[in-house]
């Protein structure tokens, strides 16, 4: 857990990378972050902004998708992690989470959690203890552990798929729009179990979301991305309150409550970019 005022080690450092999908598009123009150890860092922004493609770049998951990181420099713990593949991004302790809830759906709950922890070696007895650490995060999980995962609800599977990642023992979680297609309350339980497990199980996590309103809440920093490019980063109680962040993100105004496309963004922009 990252508490205020603390200096922790940085993890993960992204130094201006550019991406190119088909040779031709450009995606990402010069994006910098960093993920402490410890902390929940929150990557924001409306759809196409490019946080998915952002986290793709850390796990090395373009190449599936004809992308390539093609400037800057993405390093774990200090070391370089561009040439690694995504089986060795999870040695090293970095797992993603995809956006869609992805799940095995004619394996169990439990059958899906279990291929979480495939690149272990520590023997049946650890991953039976982490086993029990999933269920005690997700109850629920337990309770449907031998139901089949395309027969569980949208949040059920949102479920299995951190618990799967946990079952990796990961030192970082890349999540990706954990709340897309949830219901209210249950995107406050998926957040709540995320500040959990970073609490209680020292897990960083560097999640990518369009609800600005709850990652804010729960996060320790943020990063907002508007194509392509970082406009605005700080902690997130600043952010919060940060009165572009709030009409335009929050849907609030020292006027009241307004849209996000009343104004053009080039407006946002050279507000913020001043």
């Amino acid at each position: 857990m990252l508490d205020a005022g603390e200096t922790q080690e940085t993890l993960l450092e992204v130094n201006n990378i550019e991406v190119i999908y088909n040779h031709v598009i450009l995606v990402l123009k010069g994006v910098s972050l960093s993920v402490p150890k410890g902390g929940i860092t929150a990557l924001l922004g409306g759809n196409g902004a490019g946080k998915t493609t952002t986290l793709k770049a850390i796990s090395n998951l373009l190449h599936s998708e004809r992308g390539e990181v093609t400037k800057g420099t993405i390093s774990y713990c200090g070391d370089r992690v561009a040439g690694l593949d995504p089986a060795a991004m999870v040695k090293r302790g970095v797992i993603q989470v995809m956006e869609g809830r992805h799940c095995f759906e004619h394996l169990t709950v439990e059958e899906n959690l279990m291929t979480g922890a495939y690149t272990r070696r520590d023997g049946g007895g650890n991953v039976a203890r982490d086993l029990d650490m999933v269920y005690e995060y997700f109850p629920r999980l337990k309770e449907r552990r031998r139901s089949q995962a395309g027969y569980t609800s949208g949040g059920e599977q949102q479920m299995v798929a951190i618990g799967r990642a946990l079952m990796s023992r990961p030192e970082t979680i890349l999540l990706d729009e954990p709340s897309m297609g949830l219901a209210p309350q249950l995107v406050e339980e998926i957040f709540g179990i995320v500040k959990n497990l970073n609490e209680q199980e020292d897990v960083s996590f560097l999640l990518a979301e369009q609800n600005t309103n709850v990652a804010l809440r729960f996060a320790h920093y943020g990063y907002i991305l508007e194509s392509g490019r970082v406009v605005m980063d700080g902690p997130a109680a600043e952010l919060r309150e940060n009165p572009d962040v709030k009409e335009f993100y929050l849907g609030m105004s020292d006027g009241g409550r307004k849209s996000y496309r009343d104004v053009r963004s080039y407006r946002r922009r050279k507000r913020w970019l001043a």
